[in-house]
């Protein structure tokens, strides 16, 4: 299945589900977090809900949220694609770089992202999204992918010059707005091997990145299972995977021009659907 949220006229999330004859609202029933954490049983009970559901909404007449509104935790794999790590002149890590985002960075499909006076340099990467479906601690390689509830497309956007200013990289990541999420949640099952996805980025028309989630150093079951081993994922974490090559960043210096004010953003992954972003200067 697809999930979508969108905003009510009272500006409430609400949650619903892609069929065939339009957008079914299912948030009389559930929210998008409880359909995540709520196991087979209520996807099942969804399915059915949605098959016999009269009423359906046009989806372009929807203004979307972020198709997973509450993690707990937002963790992010750096230098994950082989290609994009030659790119930037980084070593092949011999393990997983891990740093995180919060909340603030949420956004849906569709929205405008402020590029903050702060920065000079903003730049996009297309990443796939782990969504864990439930509570995983420890988990070995084989079993990581049982707990995924599914995937989506996000744009981890980063003040490269803000990133690069210390060690660490999350003043460069954590802007508001700096995850647009979605458009769809679609289920794992649907999915299948995230390792053998079609990926890119678009700007203003141009494909500017292009690549297959098989480049990853650090697949998503081992990702999964890495982090497992040091804290308990819970259902609604997001895990991002990385991108691969083809990011500004990546340019020699005198080449690189980041993103500006009324660029259009689109990711795209294979089965995920498209997101696509307007970016604003801070006014």
């Amino acid at each position: 299945m697809k999930f979508i949220t969108f905003y009510d006229h009272d500006q409430r999330l609400r949650a619903g589900v892609k069929t065939d004859r339009g957008i079914v609202d299912i948030s009389g029933k559930y929210t998008i977090s409880e359909v995540i954490s709520g196991g087979r049983d209520v996807l099942r009970e969804v399915e059915a809900y949605a098959a016999g559901a009269d009423d359906v909404l046009d989806e372009k007449d929807l203004t979307c949220g972020p198709c997973v509104t509450d993690p707990q935790k937002i963790i992010c794999v750096g230098l994950n694609y082989r290609k994009h790590a030659e790119e930037t002149n980084a070593p092949i890590p011999e393990v997983p770089i891990l740093f995180n985002k919060f909340n603030n960075t949420l956004t849906g499909h569709g929205h405008d992202v402020v590029l903050p006076r702060v920065s000079q340099a903003v730049d996009y990467e297309a990443e796939l999204v782990i969504v864990i479906g439930k509570s995983a601690k420890d988990v070995a390689e084989e079993e990581a992918l049982d707990y995924v509830f599914g995937y989506c497309n996000v744009n981890d956007l980063s003040a490269r010059d803000l990133q690069m200013r210390t060690h660490q990289w999350m003043l460069g990541k954590s802007c508001d707005g700096f995850s647009p999420l979605g458009p769809y949640l679609v289920t794992a099952d649907e999915v299948g091997d995230p390792n053998q996805l079609d990926i890119r980025c678009i700007v203003n028309g141009e494909t500017r990145q292009h690549s297959n989630t098989a480049d990853m150093i650090f697949n998503c079951k081992q990702i999964i299972s890495y982090i497992s081993r040091h804290m308990t994922l819970l259902p609604g974490d997001l895990i991002l995977t990385g991108t691969p090559e083809g990011v500004v960043f990546g340019l020699p210096e005198a080449e690189r021009v980041y993103l500006k004010d009324g660029d259009m953003v689109t990711i795209e992954i294979e089965k995920l659907g498209a997101l696509t972003n307007r970016m604003v200067a801070e006014r």
